[in-house]
């Protein structure tokens, strides 16, 4: 009869939706980003990371986190809206404060690292894969940071080094460059937020980098495993000097004075593209006098403002047998 025809085609649909619902709101695996030069952890320790993965340190995240970093694109927290260090608490930095990121806040100072110089400007290579707009906030630890001890807001300035306003993404990563302070030295941490301003994201990373001691000029960048040498041929300082000036003791800045703290923020620049390597991407210095102002948008960085077209074929499988359903039923 028309009306059970009727019926059943409804009963067939109400079935097939929640199927469809959970096939348009479920995320890719990687489906967002995380900076791969200066290498992050989150990054250096995931599948992708090459021998950086096979590193002591990261061998202890992955056992402390209790799965391996699969996700590393996806250390992100929703609706912060500028106001991180109220919502991400002192000691989970790295980890923005998410269980399956834990492994990420251990004490170490054999994280693999990056070594730069001060100074210097250090292109920032931050990939993903779903192009956002949005702005980048880049700090690094103050003078005296102790890397054996929690990273806390406290061990960072209260403003950023450097700033950039929706950089374009070309070949899967966005790419700008920025001047770093002049007084660092020894391990340190360059902390990187990513406000997105097409989703309510807020992304957050932790670089470890490293500075050569003073007088020691060191020249040249390069990826490096903690305690390892380095791409100059340099040694790395061992755990016992992490933190550590040339001129003396490491100094913990958490609740002292911080006069004389270089406040002033650096422009950050969009980058022309480079072709991805096919190797964890090496720290790339340049001219550092570079000080063009933040660019804005050129229009090839906007883009869907969040995944909602996941799961690819399966999603096309589920739509088919829903509607083949629907149709079998109405001949009936």
């Amino acid at each position: 009869m028309p009306w059970m025809r009727s019926h059943r085609t409804a009963v067939a649909a109400a079935a097939v939706a929640p199927l469809l619902l959970t096939v348009c709101t479920a995320g890719p695996a990687h489906a967002h980003g995380a900076p791969t030069d200066p290498v992050s952890r989150v990054y250096a320790c995931s599948p992708d990371g090459g021998s950086a993965a096979r590193s002591a340190a990261c061998r202890a995240a992955v056992g402390s986190n209790g799965a391996p970093f699969t996700a590393w694109d996806n250390l992100r927290i929703a609706n912060v809206n500028g106001r991180d260090r109220q919502v991400v608490p002192d000691g989970k930095l790295c980890s923005g404060g998410l269980p399956a990121y834990r492994g990420l806040d251990l004490t170490r100072a054999d994280w693999p690292s990056t070594r730069l110089a001060p100074s210097s400007t250090v292109t920032m290579r931050y990939v993903s894969t779903i192009p956002h707009t949005g702005t980048f906030r880049m700090y690094l630890t103050e003078p005296g940071y102790d890397p054996t001890k929690p990273l806390a807001w406290a061990d960072l300035p209260d403003r950023p080094f450097a700033e950039v306003k929706d950089p374009a993404l070309r070949d899967g990563a966005y790419r700008f460059t920025a001047k770093l302070p002049a007084d660092r030295t020894g391990r340190h941490v360059l902390y990187t937020i990513w406000q997105n301003s097409s989703t309510p994201d807020t992304y957050y990373s932790c670089s470890d980098v490293v500075f050569p001691a003073k007088g020691n000029s060191g020249g040249g960048s390069g990826q490096e495993s903690g305690g390892g040498r380095t791409a100059s041929g340099a040694a790395d300082a061992g755990p016992g000097d992490e933190g550590r000036a040339a001129d003396g003791p490491a100094t913990d800045k958490r609740g002292t004075d911080k006069k004389g703290t270089d406040k002033r923020r650096t422009t950050a620049t969009p980058t022309p593209s480079a072709p991805a390597s096919a190797e964890t991407p090496r720290a790339r210095s340049a001219d550092a006098s570079d000080s063009t102002p933040v660019a804005a948008t050129d229009g090839s960085g906007t883009g869907a403002s969040a995944p909602l077209v996941a799961g690819g074929a399966a999603g096309v499988l589920v739509l088919i047998g829903g509607v083949a359903l629907a149709l079998r039923l109405r001949r009936r």
